[in-house]
């Protein structure tokens, strides 16, 4: 089977290597001449994934026609904020309709739209599923036993998907839950950030318990009020992913969060860090989204407010503290 994967940072690339070792046909498209080159020569991908031995078979390349022709099916691992775009240079290229695979967690910030909806939205007809849950790229790349959750909404195509990914340390578990498991792997970055904060301010162990629970609590609120079945966010993509992300020293929106926490300004942490902070941007989304559903998410509003109102991180954290006692299941 020839299949296209859309994007060589870290997260592409470590799955577009999953794929090409299992002996699938596999091309990578990437945006820069210098990451081609260290693909297809030396099969390594220094920029993203340094240290890590690619296979041989491989195949990078600039060109779209090149990794689109033949494809039988397409693995999306760009940017939340640059789906669309991309996906309308692809379009002339696609073919008839084929299995598409997100693996982007993120909200469109100007439509407030999942990557699915987008998909949809720009490729009707295109039957999307959707990767998602606890699974660092670096880890994966080095075969660490790592487990997944594959969601569509036609079982056949999911379940194909399932077996397609799936290794002797790659697991991948059903779900007909697609909206769920897109919000949970979303809006976990932005808990992620608070978390970070909380950290990068000493508070303790404690705090972080309470942080991830209570932030498990408002995205699982947010959620089903939009249709999510409750139990996803239990599950790997809810609170698996939820505890990686907010834990992990491989977490870029921790880190942003931890140096945030430390005094540093947020244009300078974006600077220096190479990929994407989908926290970031989601941010500004899952508050809009809150904000249109009547949703109480207050983790989710002071990371807003520390990253685009630069209030203090101490002053966050004093202001979740000092909120109204209530009943923790209400």
């Amino acid at each position: 089977m020839k299949i296209a994967v859309i994007g060589a940072g870290s997260w592409g690339t470590a799955l577009a290597n999953l794929l090409a070792k299992k002996g699938e046909r596999v091309h990578l498209l990437a945006r820069r001449p210098e990451v081609v080159e260290a693909i297809n020569r030396r099969h390594e991908n220094p920029f993203y994934l340094p240290k890590i031995e690619l296979s041989p078979k491989l195949e990078a390349t600039l060109e779209a026609p090149e990794a689109l022709e033949g494809a039988e099916i397409v693995v999306l691992a760009v940017p939340s904020h640059a789906l669309r775009e991309t996906v309308r240079s692809l379009r002339p290229h696609l073919g008839p309709p084929k299995p598409l695979v997100s693996t982007i967690k993120g909200l469109e910030e100007e439509t407030l739209l999942t990557m699915s909806q987008l998909l949809e939205e720009e490729l009707p007809g295109f039957p999307v599923v959707v990767l998602s849950g606890p699974s660092f790229a670096e880890e994966v790349a080095q075969e660490r036993p790592t487990a997944v959750t594959v969601a569509g909404y036609r079982r056949e195509i999911a379940e194909s998907v399932q077996h397609l990914f799936s290794t002797g340390y790659f697991r991948a578990y059903l779900s007909l839950d697609v909206l769920g498991v897109e919000l949970a792997g979303a809006l976990k970055n932005v808990i992620a950030i608070a978390v970070g904060i909380s950290d990068g301010l000493g508070l303790g162990l404690n705090a972080r318990a309470a942080l991830i629970t209570r932030g498990l609590a408002e995205i699982s609120r947010l959620g089903v009020r939009l249709g999510a079945n409750p139990l996803t966010f239990s599950g790997l993509a809810g609170l698996g992913d939820l505890v990686l992300t907010c834990t992990g020293a491989l977490s870029r929106n921790r880190t942003v969060g931890l140096r945030l926490g430390r005094g540093e300004k947020l244009k300078d942490i974006l600077r220096d860090i190479r990929q994407v902070a989908e926290g970031v941007r989601t941010t500004v989304s899952a508050r809009e989204l809150a904000r249109r559903h009547g949703v109480e998410m207050p983790i989710t509003e002071a990371v807003y407010r520390v990253l685009y109102h630069e209030e203090s991180p101490l002053e966050m954290a004093q202001s979740l503290l000092s909120r109204k006692l209530k009943e923790e299941f209400a």
